[in-house]
């Protein structure tokens, strides 16, 4: 079953000093982080803030070409969660065709921001991710919901002079 799913936070975990993007469920209150690497934040934050480069991004060129080419992404889905790694789909129809690709996670949200389309969740990825140790492996499931919060509610200025 898929779950719908929204950005609900676009943060710095202050313990792995590593990119964080929070998935918040839609109509519901289950969340999901998963840890990017600095480039694919940093599209996903140039996005979210509406900035514009004189340049295109990847994810940029890559949504225009895929365009240009009469297809459309249709969404996106974090499909599985396998020895600590997300794995994510891309769907895009094209020329009557359907299509879907692998991706990271990280640049499938990065694609269906510039697209505009829905993000989904794949419901065994969220029960088999609850067994995700966060670090020191000494969180119980309460404090990871707690942590979540913690860190959706961190503002950048909270690390330092972490730029992205």
């Amino acid at each position: 079953m898929l779950i719908e799913m929204e950005i609900s936070a676009l943060t710095m975990d202050p313990m792995q000093n590593a990119p964080l993007v929070i998935l918040k469920e839609k109509a519901g209150e289950r969340r999901l982080p998963i840890w990017i690497g600095l480039l694919e934040a940093g599209a996903i934050a140039a996005k979210i803030e509406g900035v514009d480069f004189s340049r295109p991004m990847t994810h940029d060129l890559v949504f225009s070409i895929i365009e240009a080419l009469g297809g459309r992404i249709d969404r996106i889905v974090v499909s599985d969660f396998v020895q600590s790694t997300f794995y994510a789909r891309i769907y895009i129809s094209a020329d009557g065709q359907n299509f879907d690709f692998d991706s990271r996670p990280s640049d499938s949200i990065a694609m269906a921001l510039r697209a505009n389309v829905p993000i989904f969740v794949d419901s065994g990825v969220i029960q088999k991710s609850q067994k995700i140790d966060l670090p020191d492996g000494k969180f119980h499931v309460s404090d990871k919901e707690k942590m979540l919060e913690i860190l959706e509610n961190m503002n950048p200025e909270d690390f330092g002079k972490y730029k992205m």
